[in-house]
């Protein structure tokens, strides 16, 4: 029998300017999450999404603890996830800033679930709110998905070390 490995189990200080270069370097698109909270659009511009599950269809996002936009959502309990295009900067800008009426200028219409659906987002999600788990300064959000639609062949929004990008020629 060969003898075990132990391991320390002291916890390791990150230093939070080094985890922010390296996770930096892990290019994701770019969404914004909207729903209607007492009849007026709200959202919020979030990198942090992703598919969690075919069966049933869920996605996950991770909002900060410190969103004021969040809980408006959360009360609304159905929201749309829109996939941002290439040409959205600006727009995420606009709905990444903290602040009132973020929609100001932003086309949009009612998605199936009656939440705003940004005009030239690539494609959207509509979703409910299915649990909220906690993700020490973010929740982690699971919501499952109540309809998909594509709207655009554009190409995607990234975030790359803390700036927008678009992918190369193909």
């Amino acid at each position: 029998m060969e003898p075990v490995l132990e391991v320390d189990r002291m916890p390791t200080e990150i230093d939070p300017t080094a985890f922010k270069a390296v996770l930096g370097r892990f290019a994701s698109g770019v969404t914004v999450i909207t729903a209607i909270d007492e009849g007026e659009p709200v959202g919020f511009a979030c990198q942090s999404f992703a598919s969690l599950s075919l069966e049933p269809p869920l996605v996950s996002f991770f909002p900060a603890r410190t969103s004021s936009t969040w809980p408006r959502i959360r009360r609304a309990g159905r929201f749309c996830v829109n996939i941002l295009a290439d040409h959205q900067t600006e727009i995420c800008r606009q709905l990444g800033r903290p602040g009132a009426d973020k929609f100001a200028g932003v086309e949009w219409t009612g998605s199936e679930n009656g939440s705003p659906l940004l005009t030239g987002a690539l494609a959207t999600i509509d979703c409910e709110l299915h649990d909220e788990v906690d993700g020490g300064d973010h929740t982690v959000v699971i919501a499952r998905v109540t309809g998909l639609n594509e709207h655009s062949e554009a190409t995607p929004l990234l975030f790359y070390r803390a700036s927008f990008g678009r992918l190369a020629d193909r």
